[in-house]
């Protein structure tokens, strides 16, 4: 079992020199996926070693734990790997306090949780997807390209939306869960690798949300300036 450390733990620095590192994290955190995880991490009270490799300025050296060279990738204590951030999440919840948990155990709480989770990393990997195309391709689809724009403009819709209509502290009630942590962490992604997409007046709820959570400590320590791939 993964050993634990209180909230107040000393920041991320100090880990390398630290004994009681059990489990190593891998990504940078301008992605919106590996940040998700390392602050459910934080906020869970669990020890973790950061290494910021890029999948490709350094797709050599997250080889070496996962073929499929993708991020997030944790390395348990036990030479186990997840590598992807749905399996890491599930596995992290799943040795957390009961007190302190992000996903509540039962249903229709939980499934809620989900379905704004779910639509955040889904908008994720249409962010991602959208600047690969842009960047990385000679002659970019300007058919893959106009249906990544509507994807993303009408999810960002439909969760300010949802978010508007609800008058709650979290987006779902008085508790932060995972979907706040994800819909955070993927506007953040959106508004740093496509700022022509971010119209902070078109999303008033969504950007209150984000500038809240955005102040929290676990959020302010586990945060990165977006770095483009080269």
């Amino acid at each position: 079992m993964p050993r634990r450390v209180a909230r107040n733990v000393p920041t991320m620095q100090s880990w390398a020199e630290s004994e009681t590192l059990s489990m190593i994290l891998i990504g940078q955190y301008d992605s919106s996926f590996v940040r998700r995880c390392a602050i459910a991490m934080r906020l869970y009270g669990i020890a973790f070693e950061h290494r910021p490799w890029s999948t490709f300025g350094e797709a050599n050296k997250i080889r070496e734990f996962n073929p499929l060279t993708r991020v997030p990738t944790l390395v348990l204590d036990d030479g186990g790997v997840l590598n992807d951030s749905y399996s890491i999440i599930d596995y992290i919840d799943s040795i957390a306090s009961e007190e302190v948990l992000l996903l509540p155990r039962h249903q229709p709480e939980r499934q809620r949780v989900m379905s704004v989770m779910s639509l955040a990393t889904g908008l994720a990997d249409k962010v991602v997807a959208l600047f690969y195309e842009l960047r990385l391709h000679d002659h970019p689809s300007d058919t893959f390209i106009a249906r990544c724009r509507r994807q993303i403009n009408e999810t960002v819709s439909a969760l300010e939306a949802d978010r508007a209509g609800r008058k709650t502290p979290y987006w779902l009630g008085d508790s932060l869960t995972h979907a706040d942590i994800a819909v955070a962490c993927t506007m953040r992604h959106l508004k740093d690798s496509h700022p022509d997409l971010w119209a902070e007046a078109a999303i008033p709820a969504l950007a209150a949300h984000c500038e809240k959570l955005e102040a929290m400590p676990e959020f302010q320590e586990i945060s990165q300036v977006f770095i483009p791939p080269a």
